[in-house]
């Protein structure tokens, strides 16, 4: 078992958490991890991506080579495209439909989605419809991680139990939200691709 994935988005968008999510899943699993920083301008609005690699064998290196990125995880559609060159030839882009328009030259938005659909195997969700239906606007990320979940090998389940662990010194309203939300993001895709 190897997944290569490329997470992406904008700063204060929750990209550490879905690597948190992922990370705290895969350990629980007995998996191998390794994450590179997240290289960008981390604070809000800037232009962020990490990699993350797990497999059932030891990783030697933390960064995936170009064209061998099983997965390709964003929270804005934009921030997808700039990493779709990461992509191998049967790798997977699932990213947020809501855009965040942090330049003044920001591409059309029909643009973008037509450029991510020109990619064999993508999935575009509106993450942030999902959280804001489920009380909590700021899960977007956790709707796009339930997307995305379908092609990480391991069970729906360790995510599940990865968010009680990180969030349920939150309370659980906080962890059943988040799990919802994971849930909803999950369905948008198994839709999407029908």
């Amino acid at each position: 078992m190897k997944t290569d994935i490329v997470l992406a988005g904008v700063g204060g968008q929750g990209i550490l958490s879905i690597a948190t999510t992922i990370g705290s899943a895969a350990v629980a699993q007995n998996l191998y991890l390794k994450q590179a920083e997240v290289h960008g301008m981390s604070q809000r609005g800037g232009d962020v991506q990490s990699h993350l690699r797990l497999s059932d064998k030891p990783i030697a290196s933390d960064l995936i080579p170009k064209g061998k990125t099983d997965l390709i995880i964003s929270v804005e559609p934009m921030e997808a495209l700039r990493y779709a060159d990461m992509l191998d030839k049967d790798g997977w882009l699932i990213t947020n439909k809501a855009t965040f328009e942090n330049i003044p030259n920001y591409p059309n938005a029909d643009d973008i989605y037509n450029e991510i659909k020109k990619i064999k195997n993508h999935i575009i969700i509106d993450g942030d419809a999902i959280a804001k239906e489920h009380g909590n606007a700021k899960a977007a990320n956790i709707a796009i991680l339930g997307a995305a979940a379908q092609f990480i090998d391991m069970p729906f389940e360790a995510f599940e139990d990865a968010l009680k662990a990180i969030f349920g010194r939150k309370g659980e309203d906080v962890v059943n939200l988040n799990i919802e939300v994971l849930r909803a993001g999950a369905q948008a895709a198994k839709d999407y691709l029908k």
